[in-house]
């Protein structure tokens, strides 16, 4: 875990942070709860969100929601998993009127690990993901969009089930953002928000720190996308979400404002998108 000295020169401002995006339930991160929510209170990151990749996976994600009140759930199904159970409608529906679940997803498109299989064999995906955002919009509650090499069909099918920005839109995020200027334009003005993960901070990662100079303030979150993705100075190690502020510090350098600032506002974004 995080050692507390590193962090204070963070926090002479008394910032709290919002860890919008973390996998608690998964075996990296399961075993380590009590150390990682004492971590998590060092680093002053005073909320997490946790992610459903699977519903085998719900009733654990759903459960830390429950158990603590500054934890949250998500529902949905990841688009690389597959061999799984297949999210219906009102699969999607049911778990999502539940209380402490504030979002749909993870959903989206990943093109990424085709292998022999073209875009034309993923219509199972995009028809998943169609599934989601019809959840989402009759539950009036946020989608979590992940999209890798898939970035004009995931635009293109929110577009196409309405999700253009308009009244009545569920809007959502699209996480651990790592795509091009053109594509979170395109994901602004069709309603969403942009969140980063640690990515922003590795040295290779100046493209995506542009963009991050590009996105408004006001329209971004930030995320550990945990256990995966461990900012600098932790690149390598099993992420937990009281690393966050490394991300919100990458940000405040790129926006030239305070750390202080970073964290309010991404957590204000956090309670405007979600509404906890």
């Amino acid at each position: 875990m995080a050692d507390r000295a590193l962090f204070a020169p963070l926090f002479d401002c008394f910032s709290m942070f919002t860890d919008s995006h973390c996998h608690l339930t998964f075996p990296e991160l399961r075993a380590e709860l009590p150390q990682i929510r004492q971590a998590m209170t060092d680093a002053q990151v005073t909320r997490a969100l946790c992610i459903c990749t699977t519903l085998e996976e719900f009733a654990d994600v759903h459960a830390l929601a429950l158990q603590y009140d500054n934890f949250w759930a998500t529902v949905g199904v990841h688009p690389d998993n597959e061999g799984v159970t297949e999210p219906s409608l009102d699969d999607l529906l049911g778990r999502g009127a539940l209380p402490r679940v504030i979002g749909i997803g993870e959903t989206g498109l990943d093109y990424y690990r085709l292998g022999e299989r073209t875009v034309a064999d993923m219509a199972w995906q995009r028809e998943r993901f169609r599934t989601h955002i019809r959840a989402a919009r009759q539950l009036a509650k946020p989608l979590v969009i992940h999209t890798r090499s898939a970035s004009a069909d995931t635009l293109a099918i929110l577009k196409e089930e309405g999700e253009n920005g308009s009244a009545g839109s569920a809007g959502g995020v699209f996480h651990c953002f790592t795509e091009t200027a053109q594509v979170a334009r395109a994901a602004l003005d069709q309603g969403f928000y942009i969140s980063f993960s640690g990515i922003l901070t590795f040295k290779s990662a100046q493209d995506l720190r542009e963009v991050a100079a590009f996105v408004p303030l006001d329209r971004m979150l930030i995320e550990t996308d945990s256990p995966y993705l461990a900012p600098v100075p932790y690149r390598g190690k099993t992420n937990n979400p009281s690393y966050v502020p490394y991300v919100a510090q990458q940000i405040a350098a790129i926006k030239q404002c305070s750390v202080e600032a970073i964290a309010e506002a991404t957590s204000l974004n956090f309670d405007t998108l979600f509404r906890p």
